[in-house]
C-alpha cells in the first residue's frame, strides 16, 4: 500500500522555518497501526491523519514517531491549510474533533490559520532543583519570581521561566533527565522561555519533548497557548494578543501567535508553507 503524506512547515517566520508537519488527506483506510508505521517513516514531530466527522468539519489524529498524542498545534495548523490550500475548505469558521475534545478553528482569507485551545488546567509546580538538573541551567539562569509549572490547555507542558536570551540559547538538556521528568509530572514537553527576544515578540521560546521521540520542536503551538494562558495568570504579560518567537537555535525561525477573545478563551496561529509530499509504502 502507497499512501502519500503532505508536508508542510508550520508557524514559518522564514521560506525555511517553521515546524514540519506530515498531513495525510485521507486517514479513513488505516488501521491505527499503519498511522503509527506512517509516521514513523515520515520522520517529522507529528503527522496528522484527517477522517470524516460527524461532529465536525475533521476528525484528526496525531502521531509523533513513536506514540499518538491527544492534540497537536503546529499540526493543526498544517492540516487546515492544507485543505485551504487545496480548495477543499473556505475561510471561516471551522472545527475538528480530537481527542483533546472538539476545537474551534479559523481561517482568515490570508490562510492563517487559528485554532481554539481547550480551557487552561495550572497544575504541579516543579521545584526548580529538578529543572536545574534537566537543562543544565546555573541557578541564576531561572527566573525566582516565576514558577516552572505544569500548564494545559490541551496538552500537559512545563512551562520554565529563563532570565535571558543568552541562558535559553546555550541551554543543553539532558535529553534522558528531560524523559525522565516529563513522565513523572505526565507532561508532553519542557518548555522553557525567556522575555527577551530578538524581534519585539512577546517571548523567546524552545521546547523539548524526547518521550515522545521529539528532542526538540521549532514551533509549538499547544505549549505556545498554555504559555499565553501562564503569562497571563502570573501577571507577567497581560494583553489580547501575543507573538511567540521560536525555532531559531535549530535555524528554523518560527512565528507562533496566541490571542485571547472576549470570552477568555485563547486561541493559537499562524501560516503554513507547503514543502512538497513523499510517498510511504507500508
Amino acid at each position: 500500500m502507497t499512501l502519500t503524506v503532505y508536508l508542510l512547515n508550520a508557524f514559518a517566520k522564514t521560506p525555511l522555518g517553521g515546524n514540519p508537519a506530515g498531513v495525510v488527506a485521507e486517514g479513513s483506510a488505516l488501521s491505527e497501526q499503519q498511522m503509527q508505521k506512517a509516521a514513523g517513516i515520515v520522520g517529522v514531530s507529528e503527522t496528522a491523519f484527517l477522517l470524516p466527522s460527524s461532529a465536525a468539519s475533521r476528525r484528526v489524529r496525531f502521531f509523533t514517531p513513536v506514540a499518538e498524542v491527544p492534540l497537536c498545534g503546529h499540526a493543526t495548523i498544517a492540516s487546515f491549510s492544507f485543505l485551504f490550500q487545496k480548495a477543499l475548505i473556505k475561510s471561516g469558521v471551522h472545527s475538528q474533533e480530537t481527542k483533546s475534545g472538539i476545537l474551534g478553528i479559523e481561517i482568515a482569507p490570508d490562510g492563517i490559520v487559528f485554532m481554539k485551545q481547550c480551557e487552561p488546567i495550572f497544575s504541579e509546580i516543579v521545584p526548580r532543583e529538578e529543572i536545574l538538573h534537566a537543562l543544565n541551567l546555573s541557578t541564576e539562569d531561572l527566573c525566582r519570581d516565576l514558577p516552572a509549572q505544569v500548564v494545559s490547555t490541551g496538552l500537559r507542558d512545563v512551562i520554565v521561566p529563563v532570565n535571558s536570551l543568552r541562558a535559553l540559547t546555550c541551554l543543553r538538556p539532558d535529553f534522558e533527565v528531560v524523559a525522565a521528568l516529563c513522565r513523572k509530572y505526565r507532561a508532553v514537553s519542557l518548555h522553557p522561555f525567556t522575555l527577551e527576544t530578538k524581534n519585539n515578540s512577546t517571548a523567546h521560546c524552545r521546547d523539548f519533548a524526547p518521550l515522545y521521540g521529539v528532542n526538540e520542536e521549532s514551533a509549538t503551538g499547544t505549549a505556545s497557548g498554555a504559555l499565553a494562558c501562564y503569562l497571563r495568570h502570573h501577571a507577567a504579560v497581560n494583553c489580547a494578543e501575543m507573538v511567540f518567537e521560536q525555532g531559531y537555535s535549530m535555524d528554523r525561525p518560527s512565528e507562533i501567535l496566541a490571542r485571547f477573545d472576549s470570552a477568555g478563551s485563547v486561541w493559537v496561529g499562524g501560516i503554513a508553507v507547503s514543502s512538497g509530499k513523499m510517498e510511504v509504502e507500508l
